[in-house]
């Protein structure tokens, strides 16, 4: 246990590092910074820092620090703002439906549910990048303008996948005025949303997995019962038929198909 808290505690202060790292990175990249620490700057000793490198483009330590950070917000980004949480979701409840626990294990839910995910992200991904990551390498976007223009991908596909009804539900619920267009909604605005319409979605795709196996115990209780087996529980019995009905049908071909299909990709 005390070796988890020093752990942890190694990790806190490393982010927080990071952080402070980042700030006093942005604050040396401001105009007015630079501006004075130009004026402050006569003779003697000093010390400087070069946020941008040769020909414009960001120094490598700069862009180690970003490559960093954005590791760091990884996996809040896949959970929010990708199809990863509607895919894991649609995998946990096939797998519940089937009355299994631990088979496949959530390890192999999530690999799979990740390599889907890129998948389904591969063009909104690659607009990401020669939007963004690669004009701010170059040069020829800075800091600010490269966020602006990668997130325009991400949020092009969150409002091309989110529910009017759920918008307006967390506009509200954040007290902000209705946005003009889609376009003009905040991200603080539009992140929720998006995750409550894709769990929503999975829930509906779920619920139609579950009435095939459902009809399945209701036989075999059925069964049980009029043959006075009541100790026997239903589901020893109705897992090997649930089983083979799964693997007749190409259960997870099915199911992956289908929430491949509901965004648009694949057949």
């Amino acid at each position: 246990m005390s070796a988890l808290l020093a752990g942890r505690a190694r990790a806190l202060v490393l982010a927080a590092a990071l952080v402070g790292l980042a700030l006093v990175l942005l604050v040396l990249s401001a105009p007015g910074a630079a501006a004075a620490g130009a004026e402050g700057l006569t003779e003697g000793p000093g010390v400087s820092v070069d946020v941008q490198g040769v020909d414009g483009k960001p120094s490598s330590a700069l862009v180690i620090l970003l490559g960093i950070t954005v590791l760091s917000v990884a996996p809040a980004l896949l959970l929010m703002m990708t199809s990863f949480t509607k895919i894991f979701v649609v995998l946990s409840i096939t797998r519940n439906a089937l009355g299994l626990t631990a088979a496949p294990p959530n390890q192999v839910l999530a690999g799979l549910a990740l390599f889907l995910s890129l998948f389904v992200m591969a063009p909104v991904l690659a607009q990401v990048n020669d939007l963004g990551v690669q004009p701010f390498l170059d040069g020829s976007l800075d800091q600010q303008q490269a966020l602006e223009a990668g997130v325009a991908p991400l949020k092009d596909f969150m409002l091309a996948h989110v529910r009017a009804d759920d918008l307006a539900l967390v506009t509200r619920a954040a007290d902000r005025p209705n946005p003009a267009t889609p376009a003009d909604t905040p991200l603080l605005t539009l992140v929720p949303a998006f995750v409550l319409s894709e769990l929503r979605a999975a829930f509906i795709i779920g619920f139609v997995i579950y009435v095939p196996f459902l009809v399945i115990d209701l036989v075999v209780s059925a069964a049980l019962m009029s043959m006075g087996m009541m100790m026997l529980p239903p589901v020893t019995v109705s897992l090997p038929f649930k089983l083979l009905l799964f693997v007749l049908v190409d259960g997870w071909g099915l199911v992956i198909t289908a929430v491949i299909g509901s965004y648009g990709t694949g057949g």
